[in-house]
């Protein structure tokens, strides 16, 4: 070895490059809908429409997802209730599809499904079980968008309720400075208790991922994510979001397996209209 030269390092690099164009080019052909595909070490992001994306993917294990569900979450200042019921975060764009009634046939297929605001379209939905997110942990009723927040899930169980403080700054997680980037942001913390409900040998699909917080507890949690979004703003903040929580790895969360453990790549499959 001479002036820092490592060749098992090139040797390495050199076959992920390889590994990135063959794996652009099955992706190509199995997915001409996405416009992008990030991989990140266990998580694989597809920048795209959802319906038109899953199709194409090998297996979907489980979904977990917040859909839109046509209750207008818009943009303004400050946290509170707009008019019409519509809640305002500051510096955030409305929510893609958000304007329309969410029918979530497309996503029941998965053997095991967790959708956040089921009880916005719960008529649409076959019996399940239902989770709650209590958003004010020990405190007592104050102004909020809502103080609890459901989900419904697939099949028979029993019900759970988790517990977390989440209002404004006011927060039981996450006061790291990182600020909130979309409208109906989950902690952390409650898609980590989700994900870590799921079978481990399951890949979790998110197919709304919006800022790509189901992500970031895939990867926090050491499961395989697989990530859709429509919005190309959303799309880069959930890519940075990932990569920072593989760089910043959880001390009690045993490492990725050798199979995930390579450095993040890019595919730009560019618009198929151009081949």
């Amino acid at each position: 070895m001479t002036d820092g030269y490592d060749p098992q390092k090139d040797s390495f690099e050199s076959y992920n490059v390889w590994i990135a164009s063959q794996r652009a080019k099955l992706l190509r052909e199995r997915c001409p809908a996405a416009k992008r595909v990030e991989v990140i070490a266990g998580c694989e992001l597809y920048l795209g429409d959802c319906i038109e994306v899953m199709p194409a993917l090998e297996r979907v294990d489980a979904v977990v997802t917040d859909p839109p569900y046509g209750i207008a979450y818009a943009r303004g200042e400050g946290g509170k209730p707009g008019r019409g019921g519509t809640a305002k975060v500051r510096n955030t764009k409305p929510v893609f599809g958000d304007d329309a009634p969410f029918d979530p046939t497309p996503f029941l297929e998965a053997e095991d499904v967790i959708l956040w605001g089921a009880n916005h379209f719960a008529a649409r939905l076959p019996h399940g079980r239902w989770l709650a997110w209590n958003k004010l942990g020990d405190l007592s009723e104050f102004d909020t968008f809502s103080d609890v927040e459901f989900a419904w899930r697939k099949g028979r169980g029993k019900d759970r309720i988790f517990s977390h403080l989440w209002k404004g700054l006011i927060r039981a997680s996450e006061n790291n400075g990182e600020k909130r980037v979309h409208p109906t942001q989950k902690p952390i913390a409650l898609m980590r208790w989700c994900v870590e409900s799921i079978d481990p040998a399951f890949t979790i699909v998110d197919p709304f991922m919006g800022s790509g917080t189901t992500g970031v507890a895939c990867a926090k949690a050491g499961r395989r994510f697989i990530g859709i979004e429509i919005d190309e703003a959303y799309f880069d903040i959930a890519c940075e979001r990932i990569r920072k929580a593989y760089a910043q790895p959880d001390l009690f969360v045993a490492p990725a397996s050798k199979d995930s453990a390579f450095e993040p790549l890019t595919l730009d499959l560019g618009d198929p209209a151009d081949d």
